[in-house]
């Protein structure tokens, strides 16, 4: 597949020239910013990699978005940006062939929540105010951008935590391999929020980065003539129950066999991306080299742009493409219940 235009919305702003300027200067990231104007309940954490002048109504206007959820917004002007910057149609018939593939953990963490907690406190269950589930269900990200933008393709939601990101590749390339579509805007976004806020700091997932949001979408089509841009070569998932080395020999040999599928030399391999926080943690790093015979150059997102969870994957594959590199790079993740996956990507000239 060949990403034919691409945008992100992280802490560092919206827009890839925003996040190319902290890849720039990943020191400008510190340790985040003020996050306590995003709640008016206390967090775990003063600081994080949020956006706390993200405002959707400058964005997209007052009309239709008094109701969105703050994942569903950063989706939303996330894939209108990536649009733009692929020249691809908004609205009209041209849009039939156009689908969505979004990964998420649970979609919005306050949503869901706000909603639970609303049957517990009224005076019967089912008094709970209707107009709160429609932001509950998963997939309400990916159908506003549908809506949102008069996209009329395969639309899905991919809930894969971690791995949410190379899920929502591998099924993009199924669907536009089967001819399904032809364009698919893939990608990934989370949300800054106290519930998810409380909920990495019980699990200790913030222990070495601060919590981040973001949402990053990819616009890709199959390889013919006249498409150009970098291309996804090759993605591969697998599982190992328990995690641990075994994990570790898992994720190997998701890298092993997408070198094969692509036809690629180890040696081609310029650099990997991987969902490390800390540099001191190469449990993914190692797993890797020992595929390639030797160590290439490693980069980690996660300092730079916080834990996004869902959207890291999405939001590594920004930081490579705003790189200078030209090559193969891998960009490898690991969740917390033995899913491991890799993804071998083409970038640059």
């Amino acid at each position: 597949m060949v990403i034919t235009g691409w945008s992100a919305v992280t802490a560092a702003g919206i827009g890839a020239e925003a996040l190319a300027r902290r890849v720039a200067d990943p020191a400008s990231a510190g340790r985040g910013v003020v996050v306590d104007g995003l709640s008016d309940v206390p967090l775990p954490a003063p600081t994080g990699h949020a956006l706390p002048g993200f405002d959707v109504r400058a964005e997209l206007g007052r009309k239709g978005t008094s109701w969105y959820d703050r994942t569903t917004a950063l989706a939303v002007v996330c894939c209108r940006d990536a649009l733009r910057s692929a020249g691809a149609p908004a609205g009209g018939d041209d849009t039939a062939r156009i689908g969505v593939a979004l990964g998420t953990t649970l979609g919005s963490h306050k949503s869901v929540s706000d909603y639970t907690r609303e049957t517990l406190v009224q005076e019967r269950p089912y008094w709970v105010n209707p107009a709160l589930f429609p932001t509950t269900v998963m997939n309400c990200a990916a159908g506003q951008v549908a809506i949102r933008l008069g996209l009329r393709g395969v639309n899905a939601t991919l809930a894969g935590g971690p791995l949410a990101f190379l899920n929502a590749l591998r099924y993009a390339d199924t669907v536009i391999g089967r001819g399904y579509a032809d364009v698919m805007l893939t990608g990934a976004a989370e949300e800054y929020a106290p519930h998810r806020a409380w909920a990495a700091h019980h699990t200790g997932t913030t222990a070495n980065v601060p919590l981040g949001e973001a949402a990053a979408v990819f616009v890709l089509a199959a390889a013919g003539e006249g498409v150009t841009g970098p291309r996804v070569l090759a993605v591969a998932t697998g599982y190992a129950p328990g995690g641990g080395a075994a994990a570790g020999q898992a994720l190997g040999g998701c890298v092993a066999r997408v070198l094969r599928r692509a036809d690629v030399d180890p040696a081609g391999v310029s650099a990997v991306f991987t969902g490390e926080a800390d540099s001191r943690d190469t449990r993914e790093f190692d797993a890797v080299t020992r595929v390639l015979g030797r160590a290439p150059e490693r980069v980690l997102a996660k300092p730079m742009f916080g834990e996004c969870d869902a959207a890291s994957g999405a939001v590594a594959l920004a930081v490579a493409l705003s790189r200078a590199d030209t090559g193969q790079v891998l960009l490898t993740a690991v969740g917390a219940d033995g899913a491991v996956g890799a993804a071998l990507v083409e970038v640059g000239a």
